[in-house]
């Protein structure tokens, strides 16, 4: 189980999230504002959170990523309640380019991406939405389409009163293994039996979501290919 031993990395994207022009082709599904004042993206709602899932936004990398990659990126959390998640190896459920037109509309409500028109890996962190959340911190990987909750791992990032930050994500898939950590960390490590929640999945894009009211602060967004030494 992990990533094995040797693996070879090469960089194959870098974004430092500093500035607009950095986020100039990235896809928003949902409302949601996006700005830099620290130097670094900080996205936030711009419905009501009464509204509930219409509330909640992906702010999509345009880039396909191979399948097997590493993905790493630093996050500051600003305002709770709310939720954070990275989606990866997204894509339409027959292959498609996440962006294929005939796919149907996405505007942020979580089951346009479990039950909706695409395959995705997703894990989820910092979770702070409700008072269950809060009171009991875990990072969860679930595999769509279908929402199934495959994997979970305590969360070492404290609330926003006691973050510092930043606290560097690694997210690793190399085959049928996943990995996450929080600053070296190891959260979570989960092998995909490619039976179980459906076949592997493969290359495709990365999004972050986020849920309402949370702000969050992100920056170098860094992909590395992932190769048998």
């Amino acid at each position: 189980m992990g990533v094995p031993v040797p693996v070879q990395r090469e960089k194959i994207y870098y974004n430092p999230l500093a500035a607009d022009k950095d986020v100039s082709g990235f896809r928003m599904e949902g409302e949601a504002a996006v700005s830099f004042p620290n130097g670094r993206m900080r996205m936030e709602n711009k419905l009501d959170p009464a509204e509930g899932q219409s509330s909640n936004f992906v702010f999509w990398c345009p880039e396909t990523f191979p399948a097997d990659i590493a993905v790493t990126w630093d996050f500051w959390p600003v305002r709770e309640p709310g939720l954070c998640m990275l989606f990866f190896s997204a894509a339409g459920r027959n292959g498609e380019d996440l962006f294929a037109p005939h796919l149907a509309p996405r505007s942020g409500p979580y089951e346009h991406y479990h039950s909706g028109e695409i395959n995705a890996l997703h894990v989820s962190y910092f979770r702070r939405r409700y008072p269950e959340e809060r009171a009991f911190h875990t990072c969860n990987l679930r595999k769509s389409y279908g929402a199934h909750l495959v994997c979970q791992g305590a969360d070492p990032i404290p609330d926003v009163y006691d973050a510092k930050g930043p606290y560097r994500l690694e997210l690793t898939k190399f085959g049928a293994d996943i990995t996450f950590s929080v600053n070296g960390l190891t959260v979570f490590r989960w092998t995909d039996d490619g039976q179980t929640y459906g076949p592997l999945l493969g290359g495709g894009k990365l999004g972050f979501r986020q849920m309402a009211p949370l702000i969050g602060e992100y920056a170098n967004l860094t992909v590395y290919a992932l190769r048998q030494a």
